[in-house]
């Protein structure tokens, strides 16, 4: 389960996608999330699914590593479905005892599932083909405005690279810290889901001592190297638009314009 977390990961590889402008993913993902909250039409999910095959395939990524971190958030979407499916008023097409199923619960739920799985694929999409450093510097020149306002850009950024970083870190942590325990007798896998969530305690400890030491070793680290903040800081590789970002802000924009015709005709 552990090793079945995507997001965060980078994966190398050589393809049109990878070669993009990082900005161009940022928004190219946002615009992908507004799609898919536009409304619960069919159409527009149709259209949304083959972007995403597009991408996929585009990017190269296999479609299983893709997949495999839809693991993660098992619960969280049957959990979600569960309350559409149940609690949702509208006309009753099955009833046992007091659970009831309504048709609007249902169509909810259908769309509830297939909504998480596309946020969840398309987020992954965006950090297995960007590498913190693209997403970092993608970020702070994206939201580059905001300094005018006095909102700390860098240093946001700088943060959300430092946390992607370390999921990958924590993931092998955790996985190492398991094994450890596993091979003193410690048994994660059998139990009902309370036994198993108490199985998980022994680990919290020594994980977050070795994150809090992480931490630490980066704060002196960067200390070390008289790190101020973004003042008179300049980039090694300074992000430049092509011909190609160009036409995927053009492809973008066409495809946001379809979704938005489809779910106001229809």
């Amino acid at each position: 389960m552990i090793r079945d977390i995507t997001i965060g990961q980078y994966y190398q590889t050589n393809s049109v996608i990878h070669s993009l402008d990082p900005r161009v993913k940022l928004m190219g993902t946002l615009i992908f999330i507004i799609s898919l909250f536009l409304g619960m039409n069919i159409l527009v999910y149709i259209v949304a699914t083959l972007a995403l095959a597009g991408l996929i395939i585009a990017s190269k990524v296999p479609f299983k590593f893709i997949v495999r971190g839809l693991k993660a958030i098992l619960i969280l979407i049957l959990i979600s479905a569960a309350f559409n499916l149940f609690l949702t008023p509208g006309t009753v097409i099955f009833k046992v005892w007091k659970i009831t199923i309504t048709d609007r619960g249902l169509k909810t739920a259908i769309f509830m599932v297939i909504r998480l799985v596309y946020l969840i694929m398309g987020s992954s999409l965006m950090t297995l083909t960007t590498t913190p450093n693209n997403l970092t510097d993608g970020l702070e020149k994206g939201l580059s405005f905001l300094k005018y306002i006095k909102v700390p850009v860098h240093e946001i950024a700088m943060m959300m690279s430092i946390a992607l970083r370390f999921i990958p870190i924590l993931i092998d942590e955790t996985d190492k810290i398991m094994r450890a325990q596993q091979a003193r007798g410690a048994d994660f896998e059998t139990g009902n889901f309370i036994k198993r969530a108490k199985a998980m305690v022994p680990i919290l400890v020594p994980l977050f001592i070795s994150a809090f030491r992480r931490a630490d070793d980066l704060a002196m680290a960067m200390e070390a190297r008289c790190y101020h903040g973004s003042n008179g800081r300049t980039k090694m590789k300074p992000l430049k638009y092509s011909k190609k970002d160009y036409l995927a802000y053009l492809i973008l924009i066409l495809y946001l314009g379809i979704c938005i015709s489809l779910n106001i005709i229809f």
